[in-house]
């Protein structure tokens, strides 16, 4: 029987206000197991930064992150915050200068990688940066994959499946579906009111505001379903480097509403507003909205998703199209006009809302630290 207290170190670069509710809920399904749970975060660039979206844990230790070379390298100084850890698990980034040096040199802890196994908006997947991420793929001890297709990633590049924990990465939901529970629809009425959305069909956009959100797309996207369903609109929550870019586009189209960056119970009130969820760009973590707030989502087959994309079942839970205009505005136009089939796409998504919990993100990250603990190190001449 173990009776020695051990200690796992997460290092993040920056925390994002969506990862307090996992780091609280891992810290105590760890200690139930007699291990200690050490946070250490920075702080993003200055355009991340421009999304406020940043999160606060008082028991977490602040390194400040240095961005050099237009933010492309990254260093943070540890210091002495690694003295007695059993395993540092640290996000896979090139761009994470301490992370090299943490494979590379002598180590009494074991070290792990948390992450996707490849960069899945990388626009040269056989380039220099992507040929080194696979090789430090397998200088790790440890891998914690955020979804299944992470673990195949890692997997092909020769990383034994015994030692990849699937983590099927999550946002805090039951906050999420406990905030849905108390919107009436006197207040969904009120906030369209409000907006001015009159009374027909809503699209919502949830999410960061950058070039891989592919914006322009989804402006002619939604130019082209308002030519057939005169009544749409559209509303777009979020921030980044092109809010000015959407600002400006919504002031020129009367039917379109930027809102800014929403949390919490104010982006559900928005969200119940709408009948479909559009996200032609990059999708990550903005699909766990659509299951919860039962919005089914529209997305196009562009190979730049986050792995979460793994989530999304096409026909069962929402829609994945060909990666053309024409075809996205179609499937989003037969859906607004299709009741029945949008009423089967929402019980698909309150299925998935359930299966995608941050507890249980939480409970699968405190059984693969433990059991990376028990384990021995990871010879790769042995494999």
């Amino acid at each position: 029987m173990k009776t020695r207290a051990r200690t796992v170190c997460i290092i993040q670069r920056r925390l994002t206000h969506y990862r307090v509710p996992l780091f609280d809920a891992l810290r105590e399904r760890l200690a139930e197991h007699a291990i200690r749970l050490v946070l250490l975060a920075g702080n993003g660039t200055p355009d991340e930064e421009k999304k406020h979206d940043s999160g606060e844990l008082h028991w977490a230790a602040r390194i400040p992150a240095r961005y050099w070379l237009g933010n492309r390298l990254c260093w943070q100084s540890l210091g002495q915050h690694l003295s007695g850890t059993n395993l540092v698990v640290v996000t896979q980034e090139n761009k994470l200068l301490q992370n090299h040096l943490l494979m590379l040199k002598p180590r009494k802890f074991k070290l792990a990688f948390w992450g996707h196994g490849a960069n899945l908006q990388s626009n040269n997947p056989n380039g220099l940066k992507e040929r080194f991420k696979r090789w430090t793929t397998n200088r790790v001890d440890w891998w914690f994959a955020y979804t299944q297709m992470s673990a195949d990633l890692v997997g092909a590049a020769g990383f034994p499946h015994e030692r990849i924990t699937v983590l099927n990465n999550a946002v805090d939901t039951a906050e999420l579906l406990s905030h849905r529970q108390t919107v009436t629809p006197a207040e969904t009425q009120a906030l369209r009111e409000s907006l001015g959305l009159g009374v027909g069909p809503v699209g919502v956009y949830v999410g960061s505001l950058y070039a891989d959100k592919r914006l322009d797309f989804l402006f002619d996207a939604a130019e082209a379903i308002r030519a057939r369903v005169p009544d749409f609109h559209l509303l777009i929550m979020g921030e980044g480097p092109e809010s000015d870019k959407v600002q400006a586009w919504c002031a020129a189209h009367p039917w379109a509403r930027w809102v800014g960056a929403k949390f919490g119970r104010d982006k559900v009130a928005c969200m119940s507003v709408a009948s479909i969820m559009l996200n032609p760009g990059a999708l990550g973590l903005a699909i766990m909205d659509s299951f919860v707030c039962e919005v089914p989502l529209l997305v196009v087959s562009n190979g730049n998703h986050g792995p979460e994309i793994a989530y999304l079942e096409n026909g069962v839970n929402g829609l994945m199209t060909a990666n053309d205009l024409q075809d996205y505005a179609d499937a989003c136009v037969r859906l607004l006009q299709n009741p029945v089939e949008l009423d089967r796409l929402r019980a698909g998504c309150a299925t998935s809302a359930r299966e995608y919990t941050v507890e249980n993100m939480a409970q699968r990250f405190a059984e693969g630290i433990e059991r990376c603990l028990d384990a021995p190190r990871y010879d790769r001449r042995a494999g």
